[in-house]
């Protein structure tokens, strides 16, 4: 990568952050009233929405769903993305059109501004604490008996592999089997390479366009903890044999030279 494009997309990645900045101080004041009473929270979502689209199509990124099936408004869902990118939470809000909470590791309560969504709407998980641990689950379980959906990431943070998956946690499928509820497996196709995390953050990042798949709920009626591995081997293969069949892990070992760290 000569230098001028590689300024050019470090450029582009200051500018992708200072966006969601300026947009999240201009809608901090609705929030943050919005946020005071629970009744509100479907505001809230409504308005996270607004802003996830401005974070995304103000620099030039655009989401194109490939394949969807249609999600019972009366159903909650675990929603379970691959993770790849700070991209991926803000495209989960603009392709999942049912109400859901976020659940997000405590470091993102040290995030100024933000961290106000996982007062009482989101959830924060310390995976260092199992207190902390079993208390965020607990959360989740109540938040589903009120028929809301969860979104989790099954690898709990960014992998250095990405876009080759990490290890899955069981939080994600016990969850789903305690609650006996669906989980929607999701691929985001390329928030790795628009936005790049981990080693590869230097090489800044581009506009393009999104990909994401979307795949049938996969039903979690009858199972027991003893399905809790087959469950997670499921997921897992789900979403690694989509991101083979569109070429991703190939395309990130044929066209990107390793970075390595400094």
């Amino acid at each position: 990568m000569n230098f001028f494009r590689l300024l050019l997309r470090r450029i582009w990645r200051f500018l992708f952050f200072l966006n969601g900045v300026l947009t999240l101080i201009l809608l901090y004041p609705v929030f943050y009233i919005l946020l005071s009473r629970e009744k509100w929270f479907g505001h809230v979502f409504k308005l996270k929405k607004i802003w996830a689209k401005m974070i995304l199509y103000n620099v030039g990124i655009r989401c194109k769903v490939l394949s969807a099936p249609l999600l019972k408004s009366d159903q909650p869902y675990i929603i379970c993305p691959n993770h790849a990118s700070f991209l991926d939470i803000v495209t989960t809000y603009i392709v999942i059109p049912n109400y859901f909470h976020f659940m997000g590791k405590a470091e993102l309560k040290k995030v100024p501004l933000f961290n106000k969504f996982f007062e009482n709407m989101n959830i924060l998980v310390d995976r260092s604490s199992i207190i902390g641990s079993h208390k965020a689950f607990m959360r989740a379980g109540s938040d589903i008996d009120k028929g809301i959906s969860i979104a989790i990431f099954p690898e709990a943070t960014i992998p250095a592999c990405a876009p080759i998956l990490g290890r899955y946690k069981n939080g994600a499928f016990k969850l789903a089997i305690d609650k006996q509820i669906p989980i929607v497996p999701v691929v985001y196709l390329d928030n790795w390479r628009i936005l790049p995390d981990g080693v590869r953050r230097k090489t800044g990042g581009m506009p393009g366009v999104s990909r994401v798949v979307i795949h049938d709920p996969i039903p979690t009626k009858g199972l027991n903890d003893s399905d809790l591995d087959h469950l997670k081997k499921k997921v897992h293969e789900v979403i690694q044999n989509t991101l083979n069949e569109y070429g991703c892990c190939q395309e990130l070992h044929k066209k990107e030279k390793p970075v390595t760290s400094s």
